[in-house]
């Protein structure tokens, strides 16, 4: 054979060569995404066996397409919407961004976790819809939006909440947290807990939401470090500032809660920056005086149970004590608030306070004019901290409104 022959056929040779390990890999890469496509088929069957399974084509003739005006909210991740299917069902369907970061696998891992809760006081997840590049997700309504708007939303839209729904209130978010610290197989801490994260369905009865922000509480950790997630105002002290997760993170934030059920008021808000009052200052130093009863909502009048309302404020306080380890755990909590357990006699934690600060602060909480919702509070609850001022992930994960002063409170029909 010629020399030019043999170069030709190793030429030839070589080109086959080459044409076979391409075949090869894209042989190898079809059936990879083959494999992934398959996988996520096997993890939608499983999760369709927890929960419901919807066609995007259901759940847009359920919203009108999305409409515009059945929109009831706005986050981070998208809009929600309010929906109602062939069979009378009212759902919300929050529409998650097709941007998100978050692959569709880690949407079905996380879907599945939220679906194996279960209990009276946390809002029900109906099902979801996975199709081309549409994440969703169908929720059970809550005709009453959200706690904050019935404390302290815009005056026209707040709801005379007597006092004893406001105890059941207390009552039934205590019960809620108790069952996904202590009680479901898998222990959850919610990471931001809040008056906007408490919905309220057509009896008043309060649900939890949002569950984005939930970590699982591994037994063989003391605690969870991890990004600084929550909302200003409700993060327990030593998460804020350590990132030291537990769930005695979320006790705190019930305590901070609890206190807003009874005064009516938000934990941060005031007209003026460098008049920034917390509840949470108010309810001690009303303890150290002796007139923790003072903090109860004016608008009550008498009308209340004065045992309870103590007995509520001192669970309170306990939940919110500086010291992680001496916060009760929920079920105790429960207890307490129910009669069953004796509360323990609180420990001073009183601050110290000038006498001119003292005197701005009772003018701020026992003034004559009540608290209304505006752009202060807002902010207060839709940033993470004075270490960011962003916009925070926990508040933009809200099932419903977030910015409490948006159109969207209105529309509860």
């Amino acid at each position: 054979m010629s020399t030019v022959g043999f170069k030709s056929l190793a030429s030839v040779t070589v080109d086959q060569i080459n044409f076979h390990i391409f075949l090869i890999l894209v042989i190898l890469w079809w059936r990879g995404c083959l494999g992934r496509e398959n996988g996520m088929a096997q993890d939608l069957k499983g999760l369709a066996l927890q929960i419901g399974s919807f066609t995007l084509r259901r759940i847009k003739a359920a919203t009108n397409n999305f409409d515009a005006a059945n929109k009831i909210g706005e986050g981070g991740f998208g809009p929600v919407y309010k929906g109602l299917l062939s069979d009378g069902t009212t759902i919300a369907v929050k529409q998650l961004s097709s941007k998100s970061k978050q692959g569709n696998r880690e949407f079905v891992t996380e879907i599945g976790m939220i679906s194996a809760l279960q209990h009276p006081h946390l809002v029900k997840l109906y099902g979801c819809c996975i199709e081309g590049n549409q994440l969703l997700l169908v929720y059970e309504y809550m005709e009453n939006n959200s706690l904050a708007r019935a404390l302290f939303g815009p005056e026209e839209f707040q709801l005379k909440l007597d006092w004893w729904t406001r105890h059941k209130i207390c009552v039934g978010i205590a019960r809620g947290l108790a069952y996904l610290h202590e009680e479901s197989r898998l222990k959850i801490v919610h990471r931001d807990i809040k008056a906007t994260n408490v919905l309220l369905d057509k009896d008043l009865n309060p649900k939890i939401s949002d569950f984005g922000l939930a970590k699982l509480d591994e037994e063989d950790n003391t605690h969870i470090s991890t990004k600084i997630a929550g909302t200003y105002g409700y993060m327990a002290p030593e998460y804020a500032m350590h990132g030291y997760l537990t769930d005695k993170a979320d006790i705190y934030s019930f305590g901070i809660v609890a206190l807003e059920v009874v005064s009516g008021r938000s934990n941060t808000s005031s007209p003026k920056k460098e008049e920034c009052f917390y509840l949470l200052d108010w309810a001690r130093f009303l303890k150290e005086r002796g007139n923790l009863i003072d903090l109860v909502d004016r608008r009550l009048s008498s009308h209340f149970d004065k045992e309870e309302a103590l007995a509520l404020i001192k669970v309170a306080l306990m939940c919110t004590n500086a010291t992680p380890a001496l916060r009760p755990p929920m079920s105790s909590v429960v207890s307490m608030l129910e009669g069953k357990v004796a509360i323990p006699v609180l420990d001073s934690e009183g601050a110290m306070m000038t006498d001119e600060q003292i005197e701005a602060m009772r003018k701020h909480f026992r003034g004559d004019e009540h608290q209304a919702i505006g752009e202060n509070i807002t902010k207060s609850m839709s940033t993470d901290g004075p270490w960011t001022g962003t916009a925070s992930s926990a508040s933009a994960n809200d099932l419903y409104p977030i910015l409490l002063d948006t159109d969207y409170w209105q529309k509860r029909e």
